[in-house]
């Protein structure tokens, strides 16, 4: 199975990574270090969206609703639906980049919780009016993006010859 990984070359190995000069360390490394960075941004900018939340209620909004909201079009496309791809993207890096690590589970678990947590943060404020399927079929896309290239590689290796 690890031969059909597609992320092998990065992944953690005991006598690989015992040497200091091997590039794929440092990738993964720097890897990490990115998408990590991407993660926090784009959580961030979910729990605290662009312009804040209103303060009070009125009669076209509610307090704690994002104010960026009231541009249904650019807050659903160019915020909430782009802000998910970039999490659930980097994410998706993270729990590949990690595998084989000691506390592998681990780190899957806190991942998985913190989108869970980033999902109902934006659905706390946003709109009723939005419709969230746009934004799960975004956060969705990344992994199931990942998975039918897994199954396309796994397939493709076993349809060629072996010598």
């Amino acid at each position: 199975m690890g031969k059909l990984c597609w992320c092998r070359d990065f992944q953690y190995s005991a006598p690989q990574d015992a040497r200091p000069h091997v590039s794929p360390t440092k990738a993964r490394n720097v890897l990490l270090i990115v998408a990590a960075l991407i993660v926090a941004v784009t959580f961030q900018a979910g729990v605290n969206p662009p312009g804040g939340v209103w303060q009070e209620n009125s009669n076209d909004h509610r307090a704690g609703q994002a104010i960026y909201a009231q541009r249904t079009e650019s807050f659903y496309m160019a915020f909430l639906v782009c802000n998910t791809i970039a999490l659930s993207t980097s994410i998706v890096v993270i729990i590949s980049m990690t595998y084989k690590f000691p506390y592998f589970p681990e780190v899957w678990i806190a991942t998985i919780v913190m989108f869970v947590t980033y999902g109902f943060a934006i659905f706390a404020v946003t709109p009723k009016s939005v419709k969230f399927r746009f934004v799960l079929i975004a956060g969705a896309a990344p992994f199931l993006l990942r998975t039918v290239i897994h199954v396309y590689k796994v397939l493709n290796q076993q349809e060629q010859p072996r010598e």
